[in-house]
């Protein structure tokens, strides 16, 4: 009998959740998403539960995203039916996450990439090792940063968001605190010691507040986030990112390019990305700042089954999982072949889907 994709045990008080598709990168499927929000749910009322622990099976990361390649195999059947479960039920969970009642501890070791980061951005505590390396990768398959980025990633530094958002690029311990994604920097060992603490602990007789931060700062280590990789690119992202467009931005970093190495490799990684998921991804950004987490969410769930129409989607799905060439043929091609109304499109869903209403009850 296999395994089970997700391992859920309770230790005095303690809730933990093991993802554990370690071969995958434990990256997240439709069971798994179904798994994790309904024993959240329960735990969520359970007052024999007074913290939560979610960590990732194996040693190469908490979660590198969501399994695409499922989308991808039943692109030409039940890819609707699929991806109208998963995502609803995937964003309702990190909805959950975000306003938890109970504190939620994440262990960010290793890969922590897109629905990864969704798993843990609206978390209590939010622990990085030295091994983590997190990234919203979305636009290298012709996708868009779900999970709450519309919310989250506005919450960055400047145009820190947007940067990370359109590049997917990825970044390390110093610079996921920088962008304000994660709380504590910690030794990648000591992530079983200090479980070890917190099942240790009697909660019933603690402030979980203060017992919490006692334990995280006696296993939590200094880091100079003011010397991080973002930090230190700060004014060049705010110049060429805080643009409207993707025509301005692009030419903004083409003027520079020439004499700044930075913008230069900038320029060359936005211009491998689909034109037509960079257009719709900075409309995204920019409405995302006039809403509330849970707007975002349900714009979310609107553009995501909207891309399930998307050619560029499952040719970034082939390039990047599939053929693993890493040359996806994107179709347009050029900025200048998407209208505006080609990008509204992708904001309007006319089917009557009343999985929009069930975000309603997070608001």
């Amino acid at each position: 009998m296999s395994e089970a994709s997700v391992l859920f045990e309770v230790k005095n008080q303690v809730g933990l959740i093991r993802l554990n598709r370690p071969k995958v990168l434990n990256s997240l499927n439709a069971e798994m998403v179904d798994l994790l929000n309904q024993q959240l749910q329960k735990w969520k009322d359970n007052t024999d539960i007074s913290v939560v622990c979610i960590s990732g099976e194996g040693t190469k990361g908490l979660c590198a995203g969501g399994d695409m390649r499922s989308l991808y195999d039943l692109r030409d059947s039940t890819v609707l039916d699929l991806a109208r479960n998963f995502f609803s039920t995937e964003y309702q969970m990190d909805l959950l996450i975000h306003q938890y009642p109970k504190p939620v501890v994440v262990n960010m070791d290793g890969i922590v990439m897109g629905g990864g980061v969704g798993l843990s951005v609206g978390a209590t505590y939010r622990i990085v090792t030295e091994k983590t390396k997190w990234a919203m990768p979305e636009m290298n398959i012709g996708f868009f940063p779900d999970v709450g980025g519309s919310y989250f990633l506005n919450q960055m530094p400047g145009a820190v968001g947007r940067y990370l958002a359109l590049t997917s690029g990825i970044i390390k311990a110093a610079d996921v605190m920088y962008a304000g994604a994660a709380d504590y920097y910690m030794a990648s060992e000591d992530w079983d010691r200090l479980t070890i603490d917190i099942t240790s602990t009697d909660w019933k007789s603690k402030e979980v507040e203060d017992e919490m931060n006692r334990l995280l700062k006696r296993y939590s280590q200094a880091i100079d986030i003011k010397s991080s990789n973002l930090a230190t690119v700060q004014e060049k992202i705010n110049q060429h990112f805080s643009h409207q467009t993707m025509e301005d931005i692009i030419a903004s970093l083409q003027s520079d390019a020439n004499h700044d190495e930075w913008a230069n490799e900038t320029l060359n990684t936005l211009l491998t990305k689909s034109p037509t998921s960079l257009k719709v991804t900075l409309r995204q950004l920019q409405e995302g700042e006039k809403k509330s987490l849970v707007e975002c969410f349900k714009m979310e769930f609107i553009l995501g089954m909207n891309f399930m129409s998307l050619p560029d989607f499952y040719e970034g799905v082939r390039a990047v999982l599939v053929d693993k060439d890493r040359s996806p043929k994107w179709d347009p091609s050029r900025f200048e072949d998407i209208s505006e109304e080609d990008v509204l499109a992708f904001f309007t869903w006319d089917k009557d889907d009343n999985l929009l209403t069930k975000f309603d009850t997070f608001a």
